[in-house]
Order: C-alpha cells, then structure tokens, then sequence
C-alpha cells in the first residue's frame, strides 16, 4: 500500500465536515443555555456577594483545584485589571504553606462545582476560622462548601457538554461567567471609568486604545513659534526647523491665533511668486485651526483628523485657551494607536 493510499482511506473514514459542524454547534449551545439558566437564577446571594467584595479591606483570594483552578485563576487576573486587588492561591499549594498569603482582611471566593473537592474545603475552613467571609461557586448547593460559606452563588447546570457529560465544560463555563459577573457588577459599583481602567493597562492595545491626547503630544516647549507680524523667511525657518511641516502663530499669551504649513507656503509662492517672499505671517497663516482637548482619548484625535484630512491637530487648554502642544497622525500610527 502506498502512502498517498493509506492518507487516501484515512481521510474517507473521517466524519463529513457537516457532522463535525454539528457536534462543535450543540457544544456551543449547551454552554449557552447553562449560561441561560445561571443568569435566571442570580439574585439575592449576588448581590451579597458583590456588597462584600466591595467592602473588603485586603485582597479577593480566589481558590480551587484543577480546571476549577485554571477558572479561579482567570477570575483573579479579571477582578485585579478592573481594580479589585484579588489573588489566586492554589487549594494545594495553600495546605503546603500558602495559606501564609491569605491576610485577616482578605476575603475567599472558593470554587469547586461539586463542593466536596478536599483541599478547597480546607481553605475555606482556614478562612471561616479567621473569621473571614467566603464565596463560594458550586454546583451543589447542599455540599459541604456551601455549607462553608457565607454566601454561595449557583453554578448548577442541566449537563455538561460533552457527550458522556463529565468533562468540565459546561460547569467550568458558567464559574467562569459568574466571576465575570461580580467583576462587572463591582465595576458598576465602584463607578470605575476608562481613566481608572487605563492606568491599571497602560501597555498592550487596550492601553493604547485609551490613552489621552496629552500622553502623545509634542509641548509647546518642543514647538516653533511665530507672531503675526513676522516674515517670510521667520515663517519659512519655523515651519522646517522641528521638521513638524507646521507651526502655530501665538500671541503675547501663548493662544493660538492660527497655523501655517508648508502646504501653505508652496501655495503662496505659486500664487504670488516672488512677492511671496514679502509676505508676513498673519498673511500666510490659517486663522481657524483644528484643536483638540488634552484629555481626550488619541483615537478622538484620529477620528478628528480623518474627519478634516489632516495629519496633525494643535492641542488647546479649553479654559485658558493656551496652546500646550501638537499632536501629530504619524506618530499616533507609529505608536500603533490604531
């Protein structure tokens, strides 16, 4: 038998790709009715949770055991980026000398959707006997870390997803939606905004995707600066020497009266031709310039631009009207704003 034979009968025996469609649909939507049902059933015990989670003077410890663990340590990293101090410590771990990073004011959400896992069982018990408040996530509310626990959110479901309804699936699913859940809850709480959500990600493409005009700008003190009565040769040295291609034309207290590019000034020499060389600022410059606010985002600045087909905008105090700076497109793409 050739090789291009026995690929040849291999690939006959596989499932018709329609089969296999199905099988990742019917995954899908197993997830998506626990999910259902889960949200049906939240009330009175979340929003509990939610009110000491919001109360907690330490650290949110988030414990559990196996794919439970690979949850607990998601929901972690969640609540921490959304402003919440939380830590994952291993159920495991925890028996073998870590329950030394659970402090007094910390508080537990323990998950384990049966409720009997041993390990998660004797955090919550370290915990309970330091009279700290748990949470636990289970799917068994009448198991023995429910009972544990101070509060206790439901994480039952109809059947896992698999089709011999024991892989952790569906339930590690909905753990994890729940933990999402009080992360987003306690976001709303607390009133956290796009500021308090940037200076926890300052790096990456989210923190990109928020940061301000100001963190991007060129200051004023990196700008050339004309008067109106300068004159050509004046305008011509300011708008090349920072190799901006722009300048802004500032009075006695530093607000902006207009700009002149270097489109500008090829256009006055086309125009006038030597008599532009006569030419004084307040002649050459463009006497309604687009501005921005310092604190709005730098995407604000892009859409800002695209809208007026321009590659840089003047940044403007509102209140005083003082020019701080320049904001520039082609340093916002080599920043990789967008």
């Amino acid at each position: 038998m050739t090789p291009e034979t026995s690929l040849s009968r291999q690939l006959s025996s596989l499932p018709q790709p329609s089969q296999v469609v199905g099988w990742g649909k019917q995954a899908l939507l197993a997830e998506a009715e626990a999910l259902t049902l889960a949200a049906g059933r939240l009330g009175a015990s979340f929003a509990a949770a939610v009110e000491v989670l919001s109360r907690c003077r330490g650290r949110v410890i988030v414990t559990g055991l196996g794919k439970s663990g690979h949850i607990g340590g998601k929901i972690a990293a969640t609540l921490s980026s959304t402003g919440v101090p939380a830590q994952f410590v291993h159920a495991s771990e925890a028996l073998h000398g870590d329950f030394g990073m659970i402090a007094r004011e910390d508080c537990l959400v323990a998950i384990a959707f049966g409720g009997e896992t041993r390990e998660v069982l004797s955090v919550a018990a370290f915990v309970r006997n330091n009279k700290q408040v748990v949470i636990a996530i289970t799917g068994n509310m009448e198991s023995s870390l429910a009972r544990l626990s101070d509060v206790v959110l439901d994480g039952r479901i109809k059947n896992e997803a698999d089709p011999l309804n024991l892989a952790p699936t569906s339930s590690s699913t909905v753990a994890l939606a729940l933990g999402d859940a009080l992360a987003v809850a306690l976001m709303n709480h607390r009133q956290f905004s796009r500021e308090d959500f940037y200076a926890l990600h300052p790096g990456g493409k989210l923190g990109r995707s928020l940061a301000q005009v100001s963190q991007w700008m060129h200051p004023l003190a990196k700008l050339s600066r004309i008067r109106r009565q300068e004159d050509f040769h004046a305008v011509l040295q300011a708008v090349t020497t920072p190799n901006f291609g722009i300048c802004p034309v500032l009075n006695e207290q530093d607000q902006l009266e207009g700009a002149i590019t270097d489109g500008d000034l090829r256009r006055a020499l086309l125009q006038h031709g030597a008599e532009a060389l006569k030419l004084t600022a307040e002649s050459l410059m463009n006497r309604r310039p687009k501005t921005i606010s310092p604190e709005l985002r730098a995407l604000d600045a892009i859409t800002m631009m695209e809208q007026f087909k321009i590659t840089a905008i003047f940044v403007q105090c509102q209140i005083s009207m003082k020019l701080l700076g320049l904001l520039r497109l082609h340093d916002l793409l080599e920043g990789k704003i967008v």
